[in-house]
């Protein structure tokens, strides 16, 4: 055989390969859930990658943050720049490998993490993984938190091939799957999940009694590898339990994670028991009877949290830095104009 045609069949191979690697990438890039309709959560992870990364305050885990707290308040009020990097029902490990994957690229001077996942010993559902883990950037971060994360019934290569998860999908694709392949719409502010609406809570369930209160061991030691973390990098780390009526906060757990705050020297704010500070309402600034904030309640908390973070922690009033500024004020435009725009869909006056 000669040369030249050794030569041509290596380029054939070459370009079969190439249009069979391109093919399988273009078709994952179809099936992939987009995450832009319905259940925009799993959407939440991946938009800080496209963020200038120099934020104040990182705040870390479910959607007890990504619902009840609004950066846009913290800037417009406070000058505080802030990221939530929140995910539906993101377990404790997922939260500090998002923190980990934080530090690649910043180090903000606050992390506020939310302990209502402490409950959870293990992950639940692979769903929930997904919508935490799929976002994430590849690195060492994303392999460890994936690894402690998965189910049984999970295989790491579905994670890094998703076409082996989601080939199925077939009968569920849309128009929105096509239009958003490559280019996703932002679905969130700085990470907040915005809601108008208003469903009053009531009728909320009593916890059922425990067989045993105690947080499970690997819970237990990844909130200390948040704040061993924490205070490797000296950032200042607060614990907060949001004021979400269901699931059930049990006393007992309130308990563990106070005498955890007084060990370590941290601050803990359980805002279930700060509603005469912050104003909350519970017959108008929830969505859902009593599970999350809407727009109203999210704005009254970050207005607390803002006079704590300038008051008492000491963070500067950035508002005087004109790029950041002008960054602001495109983002308060959108924000001003979404909350609008919900106005108007749900039949509602402007508040």
């Amino acid at each position: 055989m000669s040369e030249t045609t050794k030569k041509g069949q290596a380029l054939k191979i070459a370009v079969s390969a190439a249009v069979v690697l391109g093919s399988l990438f273009l078709l994952q890039k179809l099936l992939e859930p987009k995450y832009v309709d319905d259940v925009v959560e799993g959407a939440f992870v991946a938009e800080y990658y496209q963020e200038e990364k120099d934020f104040d305050v990182i705040f870390i885990g479910d959607c007890e943050v990504y619902e009840n707290f609004s950066p846009a308040v913290l800037w417009q009020d406070y000058g505080i720049n802030s990221y939530i990097r929140g995910s539906a029902e993101q377990y404790i490990w997922q939260s500090y490998y998002l923190l980990e994957d934080t530090l690649r690229y910043e180090t903000p001077e606050v992390v506020v993490f939310n302990v209502q996942s402490l409950q959870f010993n293990e992950s639940q559902r692979e769903a929930y993984n997904r919508m935490s883990l799929e976002g994430m950037k590849w690195s060492s971060s994303k392999v460890k938190a994936i690894f402690a994360s998965m189910k049984e019934n999970e295989n790491f290569l579905d994670y890094v091939f998703p076409i082996l998860r989601y080939h199925s999908r077939w009968s569920e694709l849309s128009g929105t799957d096509l239009q958003y392949m490559f280019q996703k719409k932002k679905v969130s502010f700085n990470g907040y999940y915005m809601r108008v609406d208003v469903r009053p809570a009531e009728n909320i369930p009593e916890g059922k009694p425990l067989a045993d209160y105690r947080f499970g061991e690997n819970a237990w030691s990844y909130l200390e590898k948040i704040a061993a973390l924490c205070e490797e990098k000296d950032i200042e780390l607060i614990l907060i339990k949001a004021p979400s009526l269901y699931p059930y906060w049990y006393p007992e757990w309130d308990e563990q994670v106070r005498e955890f705050a007084e060990e370590k020297g941290l601050t803990y704010l359980n805002f279930l028991e700060l509603g005469e500070e912050t104003g909350i309402d519970y017959s108008t600034d929830t969505y859902d009877g009593g599970l999350h904030m809407n727009l109203s309640g999210a704005e009254k908390l970050s207005h607390y949290l803002g006079r704590l973070l300038r008051e008492d922690v000491g963070l500067s009033d950035r508002r005087g830095e004109a790029d950041l500024s002008a960054v602001w004020t495109e983002k308060l435009d959108a924000y001003e104009a979404e909350k609008l725009a919900q106005y108007e869909y749900y039949g509602m006056e402007i508040g």
